[in-house]
């Protein structure tokens, strides 16, 4: 398995050849406007994807199959419902499939427990996006594990760590858990994604697994950058199995 960060929570996952293109953000720098419930001028997203538009048009006709966590625009932009083929396969949960259906998309798989595709059990996970009436305004998210023979690697989704983000490390074992960093937080509220307090939280769950952080830098109202994530992993000594990956990075999944 191979794993590349675009930019934000757009990700490429490859196993044994097979793309799986996950939560995709494909509009230019500023193309989102403004953060709602922030205090913040600036225009999202806050950097452009690693490579220009005609080699994003090449890289989206090697996309096997797209991988959907919820609907906000920092993970499926208007965007990507404009440049993706309609019949491309898309995984989803069942709480979003009609959405993206009344979008044109006719190619729709449902997860609401496991799905077996292609020689890969994908089983969607819980997530928490958030506490108290932010939580609730952010509505029902998921992440997935795609498992193929005995590798596996758990995309947590925009979560914050709470019991059963435990659950999910405890019935899948993934070797690889990818996590929404940053601490994302509104005008009002708690964070709606992983402070790096919960990544140290999650490595000390799951002291066997790789744990990669994104979700960094992309959109405004991340509190935690890079600079500040990579020091606390190194104040934790947990260099040697968490990582903060750059935009346009790729690397190979260790199991």
């Amino acid at each position: 398995m191979k794993l590349q960060l675009w930019r934000n929570a757009t990700l490429l996952l490859n196993i044994d050849g097979i793309s799986i293109l996950v939560d995709p953000m494909l509009g230019e720098k500023g193309s989102m406007g403004k953060m709602p419930m922030t205090d913040s001028e600036l225009l999202n997203p806050l950097t452009d994807l690693p490579f220009n538009k005609e080699e994003l048009n090449k890289r989206l006709e090697g996309i096997d199959v797209i991988a959907v966590t919820h609907l906000h625009p920092d993970h499926w932009d208007s965007e990507a419902v404009r440049l993706l083929g309609k019949n491309i396969p898309i995984i989803c949960s069942d709480v979003i499939s009609d959405h993206i259906a009344e979008q044109g998309f006719t190619n729709i798989m449902t997860v609401k427990d496991q799905l077996q595709w292609k020689n890969i059990t994908i089983s969607a996970t819980k997530g928490q996006h958030g506490t108290g009436k932010i939580g609730e305004k952010m509505g029902i998210v998921n992440g997935f594990v795609f498992k193929k023979e005995n590798q596996s690697v758990y995309i947590a989704g925009d979560t914050i760590w709470y019991d059963d983000i435990a659950e999910e490390i405890d019935r899948h074992q993934p070797q690889n858990i990818i996590v929404a960093g940053g601490a994302a937080t509104f005008s009002v509220g708690d964070p709606i994604i992983m402070t790096s307090e919960d990544i140290v939280k999650i490595c000390e769950y799951a002291p066997k697994a790789t744990v990669w952080v994104t979700h960094l830098e992309a959109v405004s109202h991340c509190r935690e950058d890079r600079k500040f994530i990579q020091g606390k992993i190194n104040e934790n000594g947990l260099s040697e199995r968490c990582f903060v990956l750059d935009d346009g990075e790729e690397v190979e999944l260790p199991f």
